[in-house]
C-alpha cells in the first residue's frame, strides 16, 4: 500500500465567484492538466501552514483568510494523496506564474479548460452548490403564502430549494410539488425532493434529499443527479461520504423551533462533526443568513434554513 501523502489544495475564489486554476507545467507527472494550486504538506506543518507556504511559493500571494473546506482521498499511479481543500477568499498580491504553464479564472458554473487532474472531478461538481438552501413548509405556511415567499427568495437568489411536507396530504403534496419546481426550473434553482415523499412527486426534481433513517438503509448512492442527507452524527456524516452524496445536512447547530428543548450542537461541536469529509456540509438549525460567516469559518459549505429562508 502506498503511504498517504498529504496534499493541501486552495480554491482561491474572488469577489465574482471567479475561481483560479493552474496548469501542471511540462516537467511534472500529469503535465498539461489543470489543478487547484497548492502542494504537500511537510513534516511538522499542519494542512493550513502548507497551503500559506505553498501559495506564496507558487503563486506570490499572501493568505490573509481562508476555511477550511473538504478533504478527498484519490489513489495516482504515483501516491496515494490526501488533498485538504481550503477556500482562500481574501489574499495580498497579484498571483504570478511561478510553476505553472498557465493560470485561468473560471466561473464555477462555467468550467471551460481541460483536461482536469482526476482527483478534482467531485470538487468542480461541488463548487456548484449554492451555499443556502431554503427549506419549504407550506403545511404551516399555506401554499399559496409558501408559493409566493419561494418566488421573492428565488427573485433574490435562492439556488437550491428542498421540497419537505411532511404534513401535506399526497394530493395537495403533488400540486405543490409541480408549482415548486416549476418556480424553481424557471429561475435556474436546483429543486430537491425529501425521500420521505412517494416517487410520483419526485418525477420533476432535480433530485432528491435522503432522511438520516432512508441514509442508513441506503448501500448505494440512488439514481440522481442530486443527491443530499440529513445527518445529526458523525458515523451519518461519514456514510453519505462513501455513498458518494452530492452534500450532507448536519444541525441543530443554534436552538431551533423544530427541535424544543433540544440541546443544539453549537459550532465548534460542528467543526469537529464535519472535519476531514469528502463532501460539502450545509449547518442547519435556527439559522439565518447573518450566520453564514461563522458557518463557513467553522468547515460548513453553507447554510439550510426554513424559517430564515423565506423572511
Amino acid at each position: 500500500m502506498k503511504k498517504i501523502v498529504h496534499v493541501a489544495a486552495a480554491v482561491i475564489v474572488r469577489p465574482d465567484g471567479s475561481i483560479l486554476l493552474g496548469q501542471r507545467a511540462g516537467d511534472t507527472f500529469y503535465s498539461g492538466y489543470w489543478e487547484f494550486p497548492g502542494g504537500k504538506v511537510e513534516a511538522g506543518e499542519t494542512p493550513y501552514q502548507a497551503l500559506v507556504r505553498e501559495l506564496d511559493e507558487e503563486l506570490g500571494i499572501r493568505v490573509e483568510a481562508a476555511n477550511p473546506w473538504l478533504t478527498r482521498e484519490h489513489v495516482y499511479e504515483h501516491a496515494h494523496v490526501s488533498l485538504h481543500f481550503f477556500e482562500v477568499y481574501r489574499w495580498q498580491g497579484e498571483p504570478q506564474m511561478r510553476v505553472h504553464g498557465a493560470l485561468k479564472w473560471q466561473q464555477a458554473t462555467d468550467f471551460n479548460v481541460g483536461p482536469m487532474l482526476p482527483a478534482n472531478g467531485p470538487i468542480l461538481k461541488a463548487l456548484r452548490l449554492p451555499r443556502i438552501i431554503g427549506i419549504t413548509h407550506a403545511a404551516q405556511a399555506g401554499a399559496t403564502a409558501q408559493l409566493a415567499a419561494l418566488d421573492r427568495a428565488l427573485a433574490n437568489g435562492l439556488g437550491l430549494v428542498q421540497i419537505r411536507e411532511p404534513g401535506l396530504p399526497a394530493d395537495a403534496l403533488a400540486d405543490f410539488a409541480s408549482a415548486a419546481q416549476a418556480r424553481c426550473h424557471t429561475a435556474g434553482a436546483l429543486c430537491l425532493l425529501s425521500s420521505r415523499h412517494g416517487t410520483p412527486a419526485r418525477e420533476h426534481a432535480d433530485g432528491i434529499h435522503l432522511t438520516a433513517r432512508d441514509l442508513m438503509q441506503s448501500t448505494c448512492r440512488p439514481d440522481a443527479e442530486w443527491v443530499g442527507a440529513s445527518c445529526h452524527t458523525r458515523e451519518e456524516l461519514e456514510h453519505a461520504g462513501r455513498l458518494g452524496l452530492d452534500y450532507a445536512m448536519l444541525g441543530h447547530v443554534k436552538p431551533s423551533a423544530s427541535h424544543p428543548g433540544e440541546t443544539p450542537l453549537g459550532w465548534a461541536r460542528f467543526a469537529e462533526l464535519v472535519a476531514n469529509l469528502p463532501i460539502p456540509v450545509f449547518a442547519i438549525g435556527g439559522l439565518t443568513t447573518a450566520d453564514m460567516d461563522e458557518a463557513r469559518a467553522h468547515g460548513a459549505h453553507g447554510i439550510a434554513m426554513i424559517g430564515g429562508a423565506w423572511q
